[in-house]
């Protein structure tokens, strides 16, 4: 009760809450003013020539670097007058200002004087933004700039995304002058790494040798070291004698020679190519890349269901998108057609093209989208089984066609050198065999021998160039796939001869032993398979078959 009689309050304990928005807004607002106006300052920076007046509660509010300085048993602390060295003027500037409005430009200007300051005075908001403008500037011309920028100055995640870019546009790279200013030991680094991008070997050995003309005379010793990076063995054998056998930097050394005459054993000796490894026959693979499904030739029906067309038409799936995309059309239309991935190319082998059966080859370029014919195989084959083993692309067996004959014949096909190389015979003719590669071995099992399905398998080794019978499958089958997981072959779908099977068996090369496996739910032949390693599987609610062993 107020004097004079009017009561105001008629509830005891009740309170509003009141809330402005704008109250840190506009008090910074207001701070920055004075500051402009050098209103309540109770501290000069210096710094080379220049004087920024500012108040120490905002610096040190803001700034892990200033709150140490103003609030510690620093001489400073109880100073009006601060002295900064090792820091742009106007960076500095821009610094303060923004400990007042919380807003600053970064660009092209000033990202390279304003970066240093915001790490020394631990703006670590500032000192993002620097980095996430760097790294949106990245370009062939100026990531090993940037690079060497981000560890300088330990911005960890900027000097990694640098690398990465670096690595992945390669050959770009090599071809600007900060490249050719490298030291050695950064151009060794990149030439040992295993995700380097390049689509050749050689694009690798032509750098190193730009780098050391570049300096002849300063570098010429370092080719030897250069060379034991570069993946020789990887070059096409007639790069190697016409180039790199010819150039003189490289024959004027010894360790050179040596490692010339290991890659042509590597090209002469395919079969002895497993006894060869070692870093430098071993593949690069890009950091980041991600797996590509490609669909290659087709055979669908027209006309209402009863005439079959075959196409050249190819498409990928894209695991990072969820999305088929059409790429370039092979130049032979192919069905029936054996398909094989060696490196980062893909290869068409054979088929059928609605006339005849095939013998051609042809690859695919996923850089250029292009098909480009290779040599040709020495028989026409359709039907067909492949398979890589120690980077090379077997054939084996299929049908013919002109002979009306399913093939026994085997053979191999070297991309280094773009040739075809027949093997021994196959003990049995098969056409439509599952072929698959394990532990060093080409397993091809069943088939058709143009009589019957067969149940037969054998295995080819490489080093010894021999085919050896073992335990034969329980069930006869053709049109099935044969894939290797885990140590076991499994033997999936197909046809008997009568009809189509949904029993899976698998073998272990251990005990020479055939045994059954779960059946699918839906019979399958001319059935693909593919393997793939997941965390959790099952999904949740799915439903499952089981079967004894006595269902083969």
């Amino acid at each position: 009760m107020m004097e004079g009689g009017m009561q105001l309050l008629n509830r005891d304990g009740h309170s509003i809450s009141h809330n402005s928005k704008r109250h840190y807004h506009d008090s910074f607002v207001s701070m920055n003013r004075m500051r402009q106006r050098g209103l309540l300052c109770d501290i000069v920076l210096h710094v080379s020539n220049k004087e920024i007046k500012a108040h120490k509660v905002v610096l040190a509010s803001c700034s892990p670097y200033f709150h140490a300085m103003f609030t510690n048993e620093m001489s400073e602390s109880r100073q009006t007058h601060v002295t900064l060295h090792d820091i742009d003027p106007q960076a500095l500037e821009q610094l303060v200002q923004y400990a007042y409005t919380a807003e600053i430009m970064v660009g092209e200007g000033n990202v390279q004087t304003l970066l240093p300051a915001a790490s020394l005075l631990q703006l670590n908001g500032v000192r993002d933004a620097c980095c996430k403008f760097l790294l949106s500037q990245l370009d062939p011309s100026n990531c090993l700039g940037i690079r060497a920028f981000a560890d300088t100055h330990s911005c960890s995640d900027l000097l990694k995304s640098a690398h990465k870019y670096l690595l992945q546009h390669f050959v770009e790279v090599s071809k600007t002058e900060e490249f050719m200013l490298l030291p050695l030991k950064q151009v060794l680094d990149l030439f040992s790494s295993d995700t380097l991008n390049v689509p050749s070997e050689e694009e690798v050995y032509r750098a190193g040798l730009s780098w050391v003309k570049h300096d002849i005379d300063g570098r010429r010793q370092h080719v030897p070291w250069l060379m034991k990076c570069v993946r020789l063995p990887l070059l096409r054998r007639d790069f190697l004698i016409s180039n790199v056998d010819t150039e003189l930097l490289v024959r004027h050394h010894a360790e050179c020679k040596d490692l010339l005459i290991e890659a042509l054993k590597y090209h002469l000796m395919p079969e002895q190519r497993v006894n060869l490894y070692n870093i430098r026959t071993r593949p690069r693979r890009c950091e980041g890349a991600s797996p590509v499904l490609f669909a290659v030739g087709q055979c669908v029906l027209e006309g209402g269901g009863s005439l079959f067309a075959i196409h050249g038409d190819c498409e990928a799936y894209d695991t990072r998108t969820d999305r088929w995309h059409m790429v370039a059309s092979m130049s032979t239309r192919r069905a029936r057609v054996g398909v094989a991935a060696i490196g980062n190319r893909l290869y068409a082998v054979g088929g059928y093209d609605g006339t005849s059966d095939l013998a051609t080859i042809e690859s695919y370029d996923p850089i250029t989208n292009t098909w480009q014919p290779e040599v040709s195989m020495g028989t026409r084959r359709s039907c067909l089984g492949v398979a890589v083993l120690h980077g090379l692309l077997y054939a084996a067996g299929g049908y013919d066609g002109a002979s009306s004959s399913h093939l026994a014949t085997v053979e191999k096909y070297d991309p280094l050198n773009n040739a075809w190389t027949a093997i021994a015979n196959m003990l049995s003719r098969r056409s439509s065999a599952g072929v698959a590669v394990l532990e060093g071995m080409l397993y091809v099992a069943g088939g058709n021998d143009g009589t019957s399905c067969l149940n037969s398998v054998e295995r080819f080794n490489p080093k010894t160039n021999t085919w050896e019978g073992v335990a034969p499958m329980n069930i006869r089958r053709s049109t099935h796939d044969l894939v290797a997981m885990d140590g076991w072959l499994y033997a999936v779908g197909g046809n008997d001869g009568s009809s189509s099977l949904n029993s899976i068996e698998k073998y272990n090369p251990r005990s020479n032993k055939w045994v059954a496996a779960s059946c699918m739910f839906t019979r399958r032949s001319s059935v693909g398979v593919a393997i793939l390693e997941l965390l959790n599987f099952p999904p949740p609610s799915s439903p499952t078959l089981s079967v004894s062993s006595t269902s083969l």
